[in-house]
């Protein structure tokens, strides 16, 4: 991966901590799981992969992300905030750094603020086998209901195979969401210079500008936890 023009991600959490500071907000406070039952957080892990249901945001850029866009909601019934347009999030890092559990902890906190709030997530592989033109099948229904849903996870942006096709694609569904500045919580393997790349100059352009990079560095957790379980097998033999 290289994104050598990132934003560091002390500036994008100074940044939105002190406009939740201005709203008298403590942007120190942590998302952590409610002790009563929230029934739309309820019937939304019944969506998430059983892997991220217990996702929390607790990157401090992305749970700062959380905070600014709980905070900007509009009022709705018996005053719950609904999601407002805003910022998104590029959320970058090589395999195995936790963009997926992040995005989906993301969703997780929003609802745990009490954000009303109506979400959908893809991966850009499911995105476009969806959309591929086939009888019996209205994919440009599809695509409209993504541009305008509130909230949408682009899961593993850049991973798919690319084509002229695929590239239209991201590009309607992308253009969409940054004309409404609708947030959107995009992750990727790819840094800037390849992402460009693969989906193009147009895309990349509009991302650039709608979203605050997010960089998730380390090793690879799967492996991590795989090499962890077999060291406690070891001992257990």
């Amino acid at each position: 991966m290289r994104d050598h023009d990132a934003q560091p991600v002390g500036g994008i959490a100074r940044r939105l901590a002190h406009i939740l500071t201005s709203r008298g907000i403590d942007p120190n406070t942590e998302l952590t799981d409610p002790v009563e039952p929230i029934p739309a957080l309820q019937a939304a892990e019944a969506r998430i992969p059983a892997r991220y249901r217990a996702a929390v945001a607790d990157h401090p850029a992305v749970a700062a992300w959380v905070r600014e866009v709980a905070a900007g909601g509009r009022p709705g019934p018996e005053g719950a905030p609904g999601l407002a347009e805003g910022r998104s999030l590029l959320i970058v890092g090589t395999t195995g750094t936790g963009k997926t559990y992040q995005a989906y902890g993301a969703v997780r906190s929003l609802l745990i603020a009490g954000v009303r709030l109506r979400w959908k997530a893809v991966t850009a592989a499911d995105l476009y086998a969806e959309l591929r033109p086939r009888p019996g099948h209205d994919g440009e229904r599809e695509l409209m209901d993504l541009a305008r849903c509130p909230l949408l996870i682009i899961d593993d942006l850049g991973a798919a195979k690319n084509s002229e096709w695929t590239e239209e694609v991201t590009m309607r569904l992308v253009n969409r969401r940054y004309n409404a500045m609708l947030p959107t919580l995009v992750t990727t393997n790819l840094g800037m210079t390849d992402l460009r790349a693969h989906v193009g100059d147009r895309v990349a352009s509009r991302l650039t500008e709608m979203t605050d990079r997010v960089i998730l560095d380390g090793p690879d957790r799967r492996r991590a936890l795989a090499a962890e379980r077999r060291a406690l097998a070891a001992v257990r033999a």
